[in-house]
């Protein structure tokens, strides 16, 4: 070979090596470093046979936490639920499902909410005598762990089909059509409560979410067989804390089934009956239960509540020792049943909110909680809003204030009172909740402050 064919023959390879060498450098990853390890694919392999083959708890931690970030969140609940813990998985689970995903109002458990708004979905969807209830019972293995509250915002009744009769049917092939009805008027939470052994909160609104132009009001009905399913089932969750029952158009005798069934309930702390049609004989079986429970917060607002029920229910406050909040407004208690509300305050050691906002109420109340002003020293809030008070009656709640060093909170607008009343009213409250400050700050520096 001569030296001209020996110069031509370097001079190519130098050319295809240059060639070689920018073609390999438009991929930016490329490296003869870069083999994935067998590690790496064993990792892979777990993650894409997961569902046949699910291992977590046999790897390390740092392979653990590879593979749960590589888990698709569509994976069945069956296999992850009561096998992987990992927050970071159950985030992608709700992000994946839900919009708007905040985790902080279910204790920052992502798997609590997934679980949880899980479950309020499928109840919320549920059409009696069409949805089988093998639904709801075979996510309750996977979810009754993590599920502690349970917000309800629609129930949904039977779907009812218009009847088709030929022209030889008669009359009582009619009445024999409507005689037969719904095994259930809305999902029966018999078969559920007892199962939730960790739930502590139930909300319920018995009606339809965006009816529209369908809207009929049997949407909108809490009925009687409805009601005494609910209270067998409350009745059965004894870790129930919370009860929440609104709009529902809940009268007297349903609420004395559910309250009937409340009574010496080992754990219930709240119950809300609010924007509902109660009256006088519903909130006498409520005054009753108050002193068969160990209820905290009593809320009955918006309801039909006269004079005669505000006794009733001061002559439980008056003996009661756990009630810390009450709140009756818009009712029509009027001056009888807030002078026995007064009353029942002047007794009372434990209540610290009050709530009564629109209730009829004029100059004569406000002569009655004056003298609650001077002698009781345990309320801190105190709601009189929207009550006709007038002149006379801001000045005495103003001579109340004066011997007052604990309430801290007085809502009296639209009363009709005086400015010069309002603004010494106002003064006193100042005081009191500098006071109250002081006290607090003064406590946790002795570390005997108890928030």
């Amino acid at each position: 070979m001569n030296l001209t064919n020996i110069k031509s023959l370097e001079f190519n390879t130098e050319a295809d090596h240059g060639k070689l060498r920018r073609i390999r450098a438009e991929d930016l990853e490329w490296s003869l470093a870069v083999v994935p390890s067998l590690t790496q694919l064993s990792l892979e392999h777990i993650v894409q046979n997961f569902e046949e083959n699910p291992i977590v708890e046999e790897l390390s931690p740092k392979h653990k936490a590879s593979v749960l970030d590589k888990l698709p969140p569509t994976l069945p609940l069956t296999i992850t639920a009561n096998l992987i813990s990992d927050e970071g998985f159950w985030k992608r689970c709700c992000q994946s499902r839900w919009r708007v995903c905040d985790a902080s109002d279910y204790g920052n458990s992502w798997k609590r909410m997934f679980f949880e708004r899980h479950l309020e979905n499928i109840i919320e969807h549920f059409l009696p005598d069409i949805t089988d209830n093998q639904s709801v019972l075979e996510i309750v293995p996977l979810c009754r762990n993590y599920v502690k509250r349970l917000r309800i915002s629609q129930l949904l009744p039977p779907v009812k089909e218009k009847p088709m009769f030929e022209d030889g049917d008669s009359a009582d092939s009619v009445s024999d059509f409507y005689t037969e009805g719904p095994s259930m008027d809305h999902f029966d939470f018999r078969i559920l409560l007892d199962k939730l052994i960790n739930l502590e909160e139930l909300q319920l609104v018995y009606g339809v979410k965006n009816c529209g132009m369908n809207f009929e009001w049997h949407l909108f009905e809490f009925t009687l067989r409805d009601c005494q399913s609910l209270a067998e089932a409350v009745k059965s969750c004894k870790s129930l804390k919370v009860l929440r029952l609104h709009r529902s158009n809940m009268d007297d005798e349903r609420c004395r089934i559910l309250v009937k069934h409340l009574l010496d309930h080992p754990s219930l702390l709240e119950l809300d009956f609010s924007h509902n049609v109660i009256g006088d004989r519903g909130v006498r079986a409520i005054s009753k239960l108050l002193n068969h429970s160990c209820l905290e917060t009593l809320n009955m607002y918006d309801n039909w509540i006269s004079g005669i029920g505000a006794q009733a229910l001061a002559h439980s406050l008056s003996k009661n020792s756990s009630l810390v909040s009450l709140n009756l407004r818009l009712n029509q208690l009027g001056d009888e049943g807030g002078h026995a509300i007064a009353q029942a305050l002047l007794k009372n050691q434990t209540l610290v909110n009050l709530q009564l906002g629109a209730n009829e109420m004029t100059e004569a109340t406000a002569t009655a909680f004056s003298q609650v002003l001077v002698q009781n020293t345990t309320l801190r809030n105190l709601n009189l809003s929207c009550n006709k008070l007038g002149m006379d009656g801001g000045k005495v709640l103003e001579e109340g204030m004066l011997h007052n060093s604990s309430l801290l909170e007085c809502d009296i607008r639209l009363t009709e009172i005086s400015l010069e009343s309002d603004y010494c009213i106002r003064e006193v409250l100042c005081t009191n909740q500098d006071k109250a400050r002081r006290k607090c700050s003064q406590d946790t520096v002795n570390g005997v402050y108890k928030p």
